[in-house]
């Protein structure tokens, strides 16, 4: 089992939700965190630096990473959480909404690992974590734009993974299923509701796969709320 103590991580979308729950559980793990997101978080901790960074610009990128390295050091870890998504048929889609989640869910999530990877190979060592979805595993109705992002994510993952294990450095890909976030917000079909997994839940799988042992490698983690109804009414 990894100590994680000490070493440093980078989490994406950190303001709420699920970059919030993880940004607090690796605290308390002793690790020091930048959490980067589009609006200043109000978290006061010695060991948590939060930054401003627009994932979707490559300038954006390269001065976040450059302001968490002077703030804290080489990361270990990089979460890749930040994601959107909206609902959709194809044909409805606004162009600028397909083209926000690309940048958001896909290019965020490229410019964000290219800044990290070079340090991570020298130092021998790191793990990135990329939050994808069950969407990334299947087709949903009215949800083409979302899920050709979130099969991007796992596309991408299978293939880093490779490039990278000889170095060191472990790219794990998780697919939750419905958590209770402002997610659905933006989706007028479902309702958040308390059948569906935590912020916390998520969180608590991402500090798994960290702590793993240094030859044990989780590719692929899905995780689904057991009850997503609810229990059975007798």
């Amino acid at each position: 089992m990894r100590d994680l103590k000490g070493k440093i991580a980078i989490v994406t979308g950190s303001s709420r939700g699920i970059g919030r729950s993880t940004v607090d559980l690796l605290l308390e793990k002793g690790m020091k965190v930048a959490g980067w997101s589009r609006s200043t978080q109000e978290l006061v901790h010695d060991d948590f630096v939060s930054i401003l960074c627009d994932i979707s610009s490559w300038e954006s990128v390269q001065e976040a990473y450059a302001t968490t390295i002077d703030q804290l050091g080489k990361p270990y870890a990089l979460i890749n959480n930040a994601g959107l998504g909206y609902s959709f048929n194809l044909e409805d889609t606004p162009n600028e909404i397909w083209e926000q989640m690309f940048r958001i869910n896909v290019h965020g999530l490229f410019y964000c690992t290219k800044v990290a990877l070079a340090d991570m190979k020298r130092e021998e060592e790191g793990h990135i974590v990329n939050i994808s979805s069950i969407a990334g595993n299947m087709g949903i109705e009215t949800m083409s734009g979302y899920c050709g992002t979130k099969h991007a994510v796992r596309g991408i993952s299978h293939s880093l993974y490779k490039e990278v294990r000889n170095f060191g450095v472990k790219v794990t890909c998780i697919y939750p299923g419905s958590v209770q976030t402002n997610f659905f917000d933006e989706i007028e079909s479902v309702t958040a509701n308390e059948n569906m997994m935590q912020p916390t839940d998520i969180a608590s799988s991402i500090g798994h796969v960290l702590e793993s042992s240094p030859n044990y490698h989780h590719v692929d983690l899905e995780v689904r709320p057991l009850r997503p109804k609810g229990r059975i009414k007798k």
